[in-house]
């Protein structure tokens, strides 16, 4: 795997929040006056539509679609619109990095961007090529910036161009679709009439008109072995439960923010069958009595965006969410967001700030009131199990594990994607049995089970089942199940290196053993030979003292590599 760092000349793919020391805050002189075209041009673009203080980032998304980027003269306007404190609306303007805020004076953004994501599935498949030849060969009318995970790691690499990616890219097709539709591309999906021909919504009748209880609902779900598959695998009908036990009003948060490098597998879903999904919202809605339900989608799935909208609006219409209210909002390129305080931060319209617990959320969660959050696949497999049944579900696993699960599969295998499989399967077997083996001329060195903060482990640990508690005695965990197959042709230091890089870039930067600590281990990832003892007392530092999973999991790939891997340390 290449190993670069970076030194092309490209731009950094984010800007720094204020207040992390990094980017200077801007003079705003006293007393500025608001610019009447500005304040106009804002007006046109808001429109009808409420100027509640949670729908910041959404308003602040109309600007810069319309205009490219977000101007001091806009964001002045879009305060004064909102009735928003100036320096509020640029903390969180300048928090997130897909705004492109360009100050008096500044340069205008390029005409285009193309964004390369430099994870590590994308980096291994040649991104850092991609990143040194684009800038010659397009030319300043395009900006070129590295990116984070795209959820495409399956066709890596991947760009997005505008607002179209491209997979499996190179300098040509990249160079071929600036001349093309740079708007994102519809998937073809199952719409609501389809779902609906083959029997789809009838659970949720069952659910409102009385013929199912929430008690055996909730029943179903606890016997079928249900666990949240975003990552922390707590269980779903328990979670129901506690949320229930609270005071109304009551929220729902769908966490379809999969930013986790090496997952894919909500975006296939959605894709697909975004009703089925939307049912199993709705159920949730319904068992917890949810008044209102935020579906926070990453910015990274444009397709994805406009396919829901025009689902929610059809289920809507059809009179099927007459007991809650839908909400679909954007991020704005934060992995942090993925963390459940930081996306009701962001839901709220605020910078994506993980929250001290407890309380926890289920507690005092969007608004200040009790939240359930589940993440997209947890939602979508509702429908079928309270139809089917608990057994049908849990008895689909294996090696002691229940239930289906989905592995979002990319690196060095022949056939890559999500795969749908009994619940603790192995690695060999994902490889061998479901992604037709190793690519030609590689062989099989290590892989990471739960995408960048699950850690590394050798191929001698490959017949461990992959499942929810079965990977803590070595330092691992199974995550959101995206797993990252490494050959011999590899180097884990470079591996780790890219890694650590990746949470350096989406550290929040709040809490300091974070952001102080993964700077630091970058910097000491980068030497030629590794101060072991060095680098173990700051990954055991940031593990004990950071406020949320970020910092406590970003050590994982590097003390799995001094653990595992000493032969590549030499």
């Amino acid at each position: 795997m290449a190993d670069g760092n970076g030194a092309t000349g490209v731009s950094p793919r984010r800007k720094i929040h204020p207040g992390s020391g990094r980017r200077k805050a801007p003079a705003f002189s006293k007393g500025r006056q608001l610019e009447p075209a500005a304040r106009e041009e804002v007006r046109e673009l808001l429109g009808a539509r409420p100027r509640d203080r949670d729908l910041l980032i959404e308003h602040l998304h109309l600007i810069q679609d319309r205009y490219r980027r977000l101007s001091a003269a806009h964001l002045q306007a879009l305060a004064d619109e909102m009735a928003l404190p100036m320096a509020e609306v640029y903390e969180v303007a300048s928090f997130y990095a897909h705004f492109d805020i360009v100050l008096d004076g500044e340069p205008e953004p390029a005409e285009i961007t193309i964004r390369v994501c430099d994870s590590l599935s994308c980096a291994m498949a040649g991104a850092e090529a991609l990143l040194a030849e684009l800038p010659g060969r397009l030319g300043s009318k395009v900006r070129v910036l590295r990116a984070p995970c795209m959820g495409r790691c399956d066709t890596a690499p991947v760009a997005e161009v505008g607002h179209r990616h491209v997979t499996r890219a190179t300098t040509e097709s990249l160079a071929a679709a600036l001349g093309g539709d740079l708007h994102p591309e519809i998937p073809a999906y199952q719409d609501l009439a389809a779902y609906r021909a083959e029997g789809g919504y009838a659970i949720l009748a069952d659910c409102l008109e009385g013929r199912l209880t929430v008690e055996r609902a909730i029943e179903t779900l606890s016997d079928s072995g249900l666990r949240g598959l975003g990552g922390a695998g707590f269980p779903t009908g328990r979670k129901w439960s506690l949320v229930r036990a609270e005071a109304k009003p009551r929220y729902l948060a769908v966490n379809a923010d999969e930013g986790e490098p090496g997952t894919f597998k909500d975006r296939h879903y959605l894709e697909r069958r975004p009703q089925q999904f939307l049912e199993g919202t709705l159920i949730a809605a319904w068992a917890v009595e949810a008044d209102a339900v935020y579906i926070y989608l990453r910015d990274e799935y444009p397709g994805v965006r406009e396919v829901l909208l025009a689902e929610i609006a059809a289920v809507e219409a059809a009179g099927l969410a007459s007991h809650t209210k839908l909400h679909l909002r954007r991020g704005a390129g934060a992995y942090i967001c993925g963390e459940e305080s930081a996306m009701i931060e962001s839901i709220e319209g605020k910078r994506g700030l993980p929250r001290h617990r407890p309380p926890y959320v289920a507690q005092l969660g969007i608004f200040g009131r009790p939240t359930l959050v589940n993440n997209v696949e947890t939602l979508y497999w509702i429908p079928e199990i309270l139809s089917k049944g608990a057994a049908w579900f849990a008895e689909q696993g294996k090696n002691g594990a229940k239930g289906l699960r989905s592995y979002s599969v990319s690196g060095r295998v022949k056939e890559p994607g999500v795969k749908l499989t009994p619940a603790g399967v192995t690695v060999r077997e994902l490889i061998e049995d479901y992604c037709g083996g190793m690519l030609d001329g590689h062989e099989f060195k290590a892989y990471l089970p739960g995408g960048a903060s699950g850690g590394i482990l050798p191929a001698r640990l490959g017949d461990i089942p992959l499942d929810f508690g079965t990977l803590e005695a070595h330092g691992c965990f199974i995550g959101s199940h995206a797993v990252v197959i490494l050959s011999d042709q590899d180097d884990m230091k470079a591996a780790a290196r890219n890694l650590m890089r990746f949470f350096e870039d989406e550290s929040c930067g709040q809490c300091t053993p974070c952001r102080n600590g993964t700077e630091k281990a970058v910097k000491l990832m980068a030497a030629e030979t590794w101060d072991a003892g060095l680098l173990e007392e700051l990954a055991t530092t940031m593990r004990d003292a950071s406020i949320c999973g970020l910092g406590q999991a970003a050590p994982n790939p590097l003390s799995s590599v001094l653990k595992f891997f000493p032969e590549d340390l030499r």
